[in-house]
């Protein structure tokens, strides 16, 4: 496979740090099944894949976490 020559630049208004996650606390859902799983760390909640859990996770302050839950429990996201 070719080594790509892309380098990749911070995302304008990017005000999120590197956090270290190497030592965060993961939880997944109350029964353990779901394929994600969440860490609050240093003030902000990052997801991942349990599968694949040395993807890249996401990051979230407070307040877009918020947005996303209540979007999830109001349908927002559903796919039917």
């Amino acid at each position: 496979m070719a080594e790509s020559t892309i380098q990749q630049q911070p995302l304008t208004g990017w005000d999120k740090p590197e956090l270290d996650l190497s030592n965060a606390d993961w939880h997944s859902s109350s029964r353990g099944l779901g394929d994600v799983q969440i860490a609050f760390v240093e003030g902000f909640i990052a997801m991942r894949n349990s599968g694949r859990p040395e993807s890249p996770s996401l990051v979230f302050t407070p307040a877009e976490w918020g947005a996303f839950v209540s979007g999830a429990r109001e349908g927002e996201f559903d796919l039917t």
